[in-house]
């Protein structure tokens, strides 16, 4: 893709900027705004919108206008912005759901890229995320703003270090929200007596600790709004999808341009056209495999390079555990 920023659109401040987005051919793509450190009456936290879905309007097939906004480090009289390893890793994020935007190509709006189903919407943004980590992707750009110098190897390493630190902990605490609001969505109300019966079912899956030390469910905003009720378990199937598509590209090459052409002629362009199954069908050849995610972080062996990418993957399932999750 080809960025050129323009200086003649309206903009809604004057920190906003904005551009033109083109494929390779020089095809239009789509406007992309970005908005990314604080000010006054502006909302918390980073996120992506459509200003206008790509789509049928008015008998003419529109390209979208996308835009990110944040609440990054800001630039100050003394320094340039200067962000953290994961405020970059946000913008990351937030790319992923813009591209998902400006790729999309679908003749109706109602099914352009990201209206896709929820537990398959953070796929395109989750997967940009793996590129941040690595080596020659921090060498291209994590600089020295006074010498130029790139990020020293040592910093690299610690990086490396801490990537799959408390994984395991972490993902369990994601997989017990994900349980809790399920079960909140899927329970007769006649048989809750209370708020405790309900995470301690959870904490008994997911924890390693013996005793619950908070109340999970009040403190929970996506529980019952913000469009995740009864689907919060996205994020982390979203995770195993990521993980499983990025070790394609680990084989392949990060910049392989097969293997991301297979990406956009599918995940990133057809929106909510086609079942989001089928998409990675036909992007891996497969079902997704959970295992790539174990891999990614640390708990177990990474000898996928040795496998047969287009096998069905295999799974040691203990019957007896609860099958919450889809």
């Amino acid at each position: 893709l080809k960025f050129k920023e323009i200086n003649d659109v309206p903009i809604y401040h004057e920190e906003v900027r904005v551009y033109e987005v083109y494929e390779k051919n020089d095809d239009f793509l789509a406007l992309f705004y970005i908005d990314l450190h604080p000010r006054e009456t502006k909302n918390g936290g980073a996120w992506m919108t459509t200003f206008r879905p790509q789509g049928l309007f008015a008998g003419k097939v529109e390209r979208p206008l996308i835009s990110i906004v944040g609440n990054l480090t800001p630039s100050s009289e003394e320094k340039p912005s200067l962000l953290t390893y994961r405020e970059v890793e946000t913008i990351f994020h937030e790319f992923g759901h813009a591209l998902h935007g400006m790729l999309s190509n679908v003749t109706y709006s109602s099914l352009a890229s990201p209206d896709v189903y929820w537990d398959f919407v953070e796929l395109p943004s989750q997967i940009m995320e793996n590129w941040l980590g690595e080596p020659e992707v921090l060498r291209s750009f994590a600089k020295n703003y006074e010498t130029g110098e790139a990020i020293p190897e040592s910093y690299i390493e610690k990086i490396k270090d801490m990537a799959n630190y408390g994984s395991a902990n972490m993902g369990l605490g994601q997989t017990s929200y994900a349980l809790i609001d399920m079960l909140w969505h899927t329970t007769d109300p006649a048989t809750i007596s209370s708020v405790a019966d309900i995470e301690d079912k959870v904490h008994e899956m997911c924890s390693f600790y013996p005793e619950r030390s908070r109340t999970m469910s009040t403190a929970f905003g996506h529980l019952f709004s913000g469009g995740y009720a009864s689907g919060y378990y996205g994020y982390k199937w979203a995770e195993v999808l990521d993980a499983d598509v990025y070790e394609e590209f680990k084989r392949n090459g990060l910049y392989d341009q097969d293997t991301a052409k297979r990406l956009v002629d599918t995940i990133y362009s057809r929106g909510g056209q086609i079942d989001p199954m089928e998409l990675f069908k036909q992007m891996m050849g497969r079902e997704p495999d959970p295992s790539a995610l174990y891999r990614r972080e640390g708990l177990i062996a990474n000898d996928n390079q040795e496998q047969d990418p287009t096998a069905a993957p295999e799974y040691d399932v203990d019957q007896d555990a609860p099958q919450y999750m889809p």
